[in-house]
């Protein structure tokens, strides 16, 4: 986990992906594995983007990206980012674990998604999520 002090520009993030407010009342915290994002996918700006579908490692209890073809335990979607998180360190090097938010329920509108989520990871998610 990265202590280290840093200063961060604050700014609005896009949600467009979402179809409606609910379930924006209560994300959950979400401890992100760096490592399993990849920069110029997940990251081309040094901030993971909101609407990222996530998968929790099982080794380690913290999340990356949704891959159905992971064998780490990312091969069940259990959610969406719910909120920009930024990655980079004041010394321009990415951290190795930050904190974020994830959205359990609610409306996606799915072409808006940073990337795309297959059929395996909306039927992951089940009921939780209307997809739009």
């Amino acid at each position: 986990m990265d202590l280290s002090l840093r200063t961060e520009t604050f700014g609005q993030d896009r949600r467009d992906w979402l179809g409606s407010a609910h379930g924006t009342d209560a994300p959950v915290g979400a401890t992100l594995d760096v490592s399993k994002f990849t920069a110029g996918t997940h990251y081309p700006q040094g901030f993971i983007k909101s609407g990222i579908p996530l998968g929790k490692v099982t080794a380690s209890g913290k999340y990356g990206p949704y891959d159905n073809a992971a064998a780490d335990g990312r091969e069940t979607c259990v959610g969406f980012l719910f909120t920009d998180v930024n990655v980079t360190r004041s010394n321009g090097t990415a951290s190795t674990t930050v904190v974020g938010s994830m959205l359990l329920h609610g409306a996606i509108r799915e072409a808006k998604l940073p990337v795309a989520i297959d059929a395996a990871g909306k039927t992951d998610l089940g009921a939780r999520f209307i997809f739009v």
